[in-house]
């Protein structure tokens, strides 16, 4: 008798012991599906605002806030290279690097168009606006990796930053653009005092967007794998997330949703990340 009054009590505890053997087979299980080439690598977020106008430029900082927010809850280091501020609200773009292992494996999964929906705090007769913003992840490419890049095709501009860091920053060129006049790409970086640093940090982003897109280029399945090239506007989206008339986050790629808003805007998104790497084949 005694030992089935204790039943419930040993089941508990078997419970309790199983589940971080669960969890710590799940963080394998998707260790396992990063098996990209550059998956272990660190990450460079772009961020910038699509259609909308100041809304989504709101929308854009509240996206760059969510993605440092999910940084921060997963120990990896983050340095902001370069961002513009919007007019009103919110920014113009911002450019982030993210340092620690597998960076890139998981927020390769956040790659593409994100939709808003909600009422317009900048609209005078508070309706409902839909603003779309795009997040652009590259991996950060080492110098082990092969990528030709000509002096010559570079034009290099230098400015005074107009972000924060003092009166240094107002006075000297220390801001650095960066343009492969191939390619188009341009890379801009202000946020070190330094404008040497300033260029060191530059030409790291830029090698990686020339990686990329000299691999799109060989590869038509890279290309395809880019969401985030498509037009930032209405069905476009990879995720759609509705403060109006109701409260729900919804993966259009995997069909994952979830009512809690709040959490995922500040940084929950383990189940979108997780459902969209179980969603791609293994090799």
């Amino acid at each position: 008798m005694a030992i089935e009054e204790n039943e419930p009590d040993l089941q508990s505890e078997i419970e309790a012991g199983l589940a971080p053997i669960g969890q710590q087979f799940e963080t394998i299980e998707l260790k396992l599906m990063l098996d990209d080439e550059f998956d272990e690598n660190n990450a460079i977020l772009n961020i910038h605002p699509g259609a909308g106008g100041v809304d989504a430029q709101d929308w854009a900082g509240m996206l760059m806030r969510m993605h440092l927010r999910w940084c921060d809850q997963h120990s990896y280091t983050t340095e902001v290279v370069d961002i513009t501020n919007g007019d009103e609200a919110g920014i113009k773009g911002a450019t982030i690097l993210v340092k620690g292992a597998y960076a890139f494996g998981y927020l390769k999964a956040e790659s593409g168009v994100h939709r808003l929906v909600r009422l317009s705090p900048y609209d005078y007769n508070n309706k409902r606006h839909t603003s779309f913003a795009a997040v652009h992840v590259t991996p950060e490419i080492d110098d082990s990796v092969e990528v030709e890049i000509n002096n010559e095709d570079l034009r290099i501009d230098t400015y005074r930053a107009s972000g924060a860091g003092g009166q240094h920053v107002n006075v000297t060129d220390s801001a650095v653009r960066i343009t492969h006049i191939p390619t188009g790409i341009m890379i801009q970086c202000q946020n070190e005092r330094s404008q040497h640093r300033n260029r060191e940090i530059a030409m790291k982003v830029l090698r990686s967007r020339l990686y990329e897109h000299l691999r799109a280029q060989r590869d038509e399945e890279i290309a395809k794998l880019q969401p985030e090239r498509r037009n930032i506007d209405f069905g476009s989206q990879i995720r759609s997330y509705v403060l109006h008339p109701y409260q729900r986050v919804k993966d259009n790629r995997t069909s994952l949703e979830t009512g809690n808003v709040d959490a995922v805007l500040n940084g929950d998104l383990d189940m979108f990340i997780e459902g969209y790497l179980k969603m791609k084949p293994t090799k």
